[in-house]
């Protein structure tokens, strides 16, 4: 299984971008993990937040193929701790998925186009982080699973 995250527009803080590469990279010992960038879009500020939430999904929609299945990291998803998120990659790979990708979408949400298309939404919390956090933050808790998956000593109870 292939694991992706699609999000929406580039990280401008480098120190962020050197935490996420550390936690791609040890995700590579684990599974075959790839983050894709969907570029920001240009002149929105013409654009009402429905046309904006419709452009970004039309994008983010063009970046699956019809055997993927969609999970959005979205405030209203199920919340899982760590070993419970781990117990859910497990199942997804035991089903044989080819790729499961995570989106995380833009300032204003998800179009109707993508709720309907996602096959699941996860929360990872209450609280509200900027998208960019959000970027490291689920890509930790994803070699947080896979170390818990493995028994090794990186997540303590």
């Amino acid at each position: 299984m292939t694991i992706k995250l699609l999000v929406i527009g580039k990280t401008d803080s480098t120190q962020l971008e050197q935490l996420i590469a550390v936690y791609q990279k040890r995700l590579g010992y684990y599974i075959n993990f790839k983050m894709e960038v969907i570029p920001d879009l240009k002149k929105t500020k013409n654009l009402s937040q429905e046309q904006q939430k419709n452009k970004e999904g039309a994008l983010i929609l063009k970046q699956l193929v019809s055997t993927d299945t969609l999970i959005l990291l979205d405030e209203g998803g199920k919340q899982f701790s760590s070993i419970d998120f781990s117990g859910y990659l497990q199942k997804k790979m035991n089903s044989g998925l080819k790729q499961l990708v995570f989106v995380i979408g833009g300032p204003y949400g998800f179009s109707d186009m993508v709720y309907k298309a996602a096959s699941g939404k996860i929360s990872l919390s209450k609280m509200t982080f900027s998208h960019q956090m959000v970027r490291l933050f689920m890509v930790e808790q994803l070699y947080r699973a896979f170390t818990i998956l493995k028994n090794e000593p990186y997540h303590h109870q």
